[in-house]
């Protein structure tokens, strides 16, 4: 009985000594709890906004280590919107995002740093591949928050911004001194799987 005993109480040990294990979410896309925009300067008088409206995606998130962070995140370049249907049909051509030849635009993170006075902060980097072109980009990210949905699920939502330089991603076309960078918003909400 002893011996049991003992046994028993080094699985129970070592079950609350493991490490906590990173969730996985899947973006709520679906729902549309999700959003990927962005805005451009337009010839340096007003801004030009937009979004893409097709993207799917995954993240791991653990809270006791989220330097252990990771995200994928794949968008079709041809569901740009920004509202005016022959400006989207350019955007769509070869002078931009040329979506007949690359269709699509990804995202896989390589690393997490978590801002040292912010848990709920942070910088995420990783792999932007964009027109043919892969950078390495890093996203200044905020976590807004996590918690039970009203439907029985678990889900956690994020916000990041970059700014992107459009040359790098062999796009060249001339829309004006001020309008060599695009700014990208990302609202991204995760459902716990």
């Amino acid at each position: 009985m002893k011996t049991q005993l003992l046994a028993l109480s080094a699985i129970v040990g070592s079950v609350l000594a493991a490490p906590a294990v990173a969730e996985d979410y899947v973006i709520d896309t679906e729902g549309q709890h999700a959003f990927i925009q962005f805005k451009i300067k337009h010839l340096g008088y007003s801004w030009l906004l937009g979004r893409f409206n097709d993207f799917e995606g995954k993240f791991s998130y653990d809270e006791a280590n989220p330097s252990n962070a990771s995200v994928e995140v794949t968008i079709d370049t041809a569901s740009i919107d920004t509202n005016h249907a022959e400006r989207d049909k350019h955007l769509r051509s070869d002078d931009f995002l040329n979506t007949s030849e690359y269709a699509e635009a990804t995202f896989v993170s390589t690393r997490y740093v978590p801002d040292s006075d912010d848990a709920n902060e942070g910088t995420l980097y990783g792999n932007f591949t964009l027109n043919g072109v892969t950078k390495e980009i890093a996203i200044d990210v905020e976590q807004v928050g996590a918690g039970e949905d009203p439907w029985g699920g678990f889900r956690r939502g994020f916000e990041g911004e970059v700014d992107l330089t459009l040359a790098d991603y062999n796009i060249d076309y001339n829309l004006g001194p001020e309008a060599k960078e695009v700014e990208l918003y990302l609202s991204i909400e995760g459902v716990r799987q």
